[in-house]
């Protein structure tokens, strides 16, 4: 899953990933999780502005769903345009 925002003027660029975990006992399920990796570019420039990020939920793990790891992903570009890059007059 893929989606491109705009904030701020720059472009947000978030995709999913499945984060698949091996249970370290062989009775143990294997689980599924989403990460979620970001690229931020300024609009009209087409190197972007760090290299690609990567999200998981507050804890650090993987997000349950797909839409969580998305929702997640975008918020986290979001908080980090706004400390790097507003200014408070």
């Amino acid at each position: 899953m893929q989606r491109t925002y705009e904030y701020k003027g720059f472009t947000l660029e978030v995709f999913v990933e499945a984060d698949f975990k091996v249970p370290k006992s062989a009775h143990a399920p294997a689980s599924v999780g989403h990460v979620a990796l970001v690229r931020i570019f300024r609009d009209g420039v087409q190197i972007s502005t760090f290299s690609p990020l990567r999200f998981g939920d507050l804890a650090g793990r993987a997000f349950g769903s797909d839409v969580e790891a998305l929702m997640g992903g975008y918020s986290a570009a979001r908080k980090v345009i706004d400390d790097l890059f507003t200014r408070d007059d």
